[in-house]
């Protein structure tokens, strides 16, 4: 029986036999494809090839493409274990001609592949094919040079409800490459239910699609026009685990034998013994997604991708309890599945470390409000009308406790109910405009500055510059002149400014003419432009007009400092935290740096204290910064860093300061690093689940902060009547009487409180048998009012005890009930319907709760209602 790795490399073997170029996977975060929230197909890293905007090496390719469907258009994340084939993460094998082959070959191909002997060796009579509709050269090759007979050929037409809208024809997306194609489907069996493709029972499991041709012929605009693409092509793609359940002659892909084996670790790390558990599914195809977009630089977050990592991260550990997991268990999984994975498995054996480091942080926060969430979700379910959680409910979930949409539908479906996906909706576009109304944006140029021209950058080398305005624009539009007093935008034909790129900021100046001074404020990039955002301080400028454009020399200069100081933190970042560090964002200006990047774990003291000395060091190494130009794989090679996320082009600008740090940047730089003069971090913190920040600063702006960091020592000295070398033991002195005082006094708060409840144990009130203390005692601290209320209940044996306090115009109450009563009285409601008589709001356990409240003039009639609702519960 064949493996799952030994399908992958054979397929692999017979392309390459056959001519193709073995490409690697590409990440599954897309490169600069807007369209894509992850890689969902194999075609993705060649589509600007399709379009003719790439030329490859090579003509035929072949891949082994990780996948993941789990947002966005393309979401199969609620269907994972509850069904044979659905996964977030898959392996798509394929074969590319790139304008070379065409339906002849590619159909050929995978016949071959498919039935003969020396490769997989299907039978065929076991397979089935489909053509689009109207495509009978496809047909005709099937039926005359293959010899499939006709009752194994599939016609399919355009079944979604629009042209071209159908299973056999293809479009990764509403716009992009697309075609009619051509399928393979393999028989499993007449035990299992199911009907050939275009007939009512085709989502059976019988007849399973494992080929998939496309003929990429169009691309589709936005308009819905079709253009034909520069040369036809070929995709090909081959589900990878679909195949391997055919070879391994199983039904559902979780029976293969990647699945069973992660299915089983799962078993034994959490002693289950049903095998067949759909949690256990569940987990198992949630580790392989989750260690490799973790492995591809995604870290879970609030938004975007790292959102919907955090999503399926909490959908495996939701699970995991229900099997019985009472700790982190998920992050143990990724050892086997890097062995298991084969070669496909080398990137998360490679950065191993980093994912489990990763999944546990996320795992065990997650555990701190999984309690609390299930327990509100539990109580809303007790409520629900109509078999419908209401929308409110699942977004207050998401919103306060970090249930994804998707984890609270789990929970619901197990007890057959819906969810009002409507009302979410309408709570989260409302959230939406919320956050919008309290933003305050400025202008946005970028869809207004329409210029038929390219500004040439000179600022490499020159800060100063001659040149032409080829546009002028003002008030969000574009004018021929602007004038004295006027904000506007100036596009040169030639600049020395630096548009904001790359974290660095815009460059700031001067742009004048014989008759106008134009100071520039900032400096940014529309398409192929350079835009100099400032405002008229004298004189008139038109369209036409020569200038002399002067770049604020000082501010580049200091810019400079901390870019180049960004490109040491950044190899310092990495030697000591480890390779997994990638840059997350950046932000370089004449004040500082801020840099964003991947790591679990707060940064300690030492090893902080070890980057700003690594950093110094280099600095004062004064090594060369050596900037070249040369092509993306000669840069490669080089050992070049690219940063997360970007797209390059053939030609790549690299930074290098020794072998320390080479980088690929089109930001300024100094030339050696001793100009950095001293580099300084003053800040580290976490910006999102498994991002950190730190932020630093250079030159002279370091020595600004020493200084003020002296008077501040040499001030705070002088307070305390000690020098700076016994400032420490002096601070240290004063915090010891602190807390010998803090002590002494919170002693005689519990005198003066247990006198204060003796007294009270006589105004205890007898409520048809119970004693019931309500009383009001003001300038009393939370502290004192739970220790007094503790020894009232204690003194009294059974007894309800409802006290409020005034302390600084704010309330607070207490209500505590002995165990006896709570079946009668509830401490938690009844404080929860006082604090709503103060403007408050609070809750607890049955025996012990608390409120705070902001109308202290509503205490007296809070206490009176305490009275009649206890006096009506017993």
């Amino acid at each position: 029986m064949k493996t799952t790795s030994q399908i992958r490399q054979s397929f692999l073997d017979f392309f390459h036999s056959k001519g193709h170029t073995v490409v690697e996977s590409s990440s599954l975060v897309p490169e600069n494809d807007p369209t894509l929230l992850f890689t969902n197909a194999g075609m993705n890293q060649f589509k600007d090839v399709f379009l003719g905007l790439e030329k490859r090496p090579y003509t035929r390719a072949t891949t082994a493409q990780r996948c993941v469907r789990a947002g966005g258009k393309h979401n199969d994340l609620e269907n994972v274990g509850y069904t044979a084939r659905h996964h977030t993460f898959f392996e798509m094998m394929g074969n590319f001609s790139f304008g070379d082959y065409f339906k002849r070959d590619a159909i050929q191909f995978g016949w071959e592949f498919l039935t003969s002997p020396e490769w997989l060796g299907l039978p065929k009579e076991k397979l089935y094919v489909t053509v689009y509709e109207t495509d009978d050269e496809a047909y005709d090759i099937w039926h005359t040079l293959v010899g499939v007979p006709a009752e194994h050929i599939i016609r399919i037409g355009d079944n979604k409800g629009a042209p071209y809208a159908s299973d056999n024809f293809w479009a990764m997306g509403d716009t992009g490459p697309c075609g009619p194609c051509t399928e393979i489907f393999y028989d499993h069996g007449e035990k299992y239910w199911g009907g050939l493709p275009g007939t009512p029972e085709e989502d059976g499991d019988r007849y399973i699609e494992v080929w998939n041709i496309v003929f990429m012929q169009f691309n589709r605009l936005a308009d819905g026009t079709m253009e034909k693409l520069p040369k036809p092509s070929v995709d090909t793609g081959m589900g990878l685990e679909r195949m391997t359940a055919v070879m391994q002659h199983v039904n559902s892909n979780y029976e293969t034998d990647i699945f069973q084996t992660l299915i089983k670790t799962t078993a034994e790390l959490l002693g289950v013994k049903d095998l067949d558990n759909k949690s256990l599914r569940v987990i198992a195809d949630h580790i392989r997604s989750c260690s490799y977009l973790i492995a591809d630089g995604v870290v879970p977050s609030n938004e975007g991708r790292g959102y919907v990592l955090r999503r399926i991260i909490r959908r495996a550990v939701r699970h995991g309890n229900l099997l019985g997991a009472k700790e982190a268990f998920f992050y143990k999984l990724v050892p086997t599945l890097a062995e298991v994975m084969g070669h496909a498995g080398e990137i998360v054996a490679q950065k191993q470390a980093f994912i489990q480091q990763t999944l546990k942080a996320e795992e065990e926060q997650f555990a701190r409000t999984l309690e609390r969430g299930l327990a509100l979700l539990e109580d809303a379910l007790t409520k629900v009308e109509n078999k419908t959680l209401s929308g409110k409910v699942a977004f207050k979930l998401y919103d306060t406790y970090g249930f994804p949409l998707d984890l609270t539908a789990d929970v619901c479906r197990e007890r057959g109910i819906l969810i009002d996906e409507a009302g979410f909706d309408a709570e989260m576009t409302a959230q939406r405009e919320r956050a919008k109304a309290s933003s305050n944006f400025g202008a946005d140029y970028s869809n207004v500055i329409k210029v038929d021209s390219i500004t040439k950058f000179v600022g490499y080398d020159h800060l100063t510059s001659e040149a032409t305005v080829v546009g002028l624009f003002s008030q969000g539009k574009g004018v021929d002149a602007i004038q004295s007093g006027e904000t506007a935008i100036i596009i040169l034909d030639k600049t020395p400014f630096y548009a904001e790129m790359g974290g660095q900021v815009g460059d700031s100046g001067l742009i004048s003419s014989e008759i106008c001074q134009f100071n520039v404020i900032d400096t940014q990039k529309y398409g192929q432009v350079f835009g100099h955002y400032g405002q008229v301080e004298s004189g008139e400028l038109r369209v036409g007009d020569k200038i002399y454009a002067e770049v604020n020399a000082t501010r580049r200069h200091n810019i400079e400092l901390n870019h180049s100081a960004t490109h040491l933190l950044h190899s310092a970042l990495r030697e000591v935290l480890g390779e997994h560090v990638a840059q997350k964002g950046s932000l370089v200006n004449e004040n500082g740096l801020r840099f964003d990047f991947s790591q679990p774990e707060a940064i300690t003291k030492a090893q902080l204290e070890e980057i700003e000395r690594i950093v110094n060091c280099k600095i004062r190494e004064n090594i060369p910064v050596i900037i070249e130009e040369m092509g993306i794989d000669a840069a490669k090679a080089k050992g070049a860093m690219a940063l997360f996320g970007e797209k390059y082009g053939d030609v790549v600008r690299v930074v290098e300061m020794s072998a320390f740090s080479i980088e690929l940047c089109g930001g300024t730089h100094v030339r050696r690093t001793g100009e950095i003069g001293f580099f300084k971090l003053t800040s580290e913190g976490a910006v999102a689940a498994g991002v950190r920040r730190v932020e630093a600063i250079t030159g002279e702006t370091t020595v600004a902060w020493i200084h003020q960091l002296q008077q501040v020592l040499q001030h705070s000295a002088e307070l305390l009547k000690a020098d700076n070398a016994s400032l420490v033991e002096k601070i240290q002195q004063l915090q010891d009487k602190s807390k010998r005082t803090e002590k002494e006094l919170q002693q005689l708060k519990d005198k003066q409180a247990a006198l204060a409840g003796s007294e009270l144990v006589k105004q205890a009130q007898q409520i048809n048998g119970v004693n019931v203390v309500v009383t009001q005692l003001d300038n009393a601290e939370a502290k004192t009012l739970r220790t007094m209320v503790d020894d009232l209940k204690n003194q009294l044996g059974s007894a309800i005890v409802v006290i409020g306090s005034v302390a600084d115009e704010k309330v607070n109450l207490i209500v505590g009930v002995t165990t006896d009563l709570t079946s009668k009285v509830k401490a938690g409601e009844l404080v929860g319907e006082m604090a709503k008589q103060v403007g408050g709001k609070g809750g607890g356990r049955p025996d012990m709760a608390m409120a705070g409240g902001s109308e202290p003039q509503n205490l007296l009639q809070a206490l009176n209602f305490a009275q009649e609702w206890i006096q009506a519960k017993l």
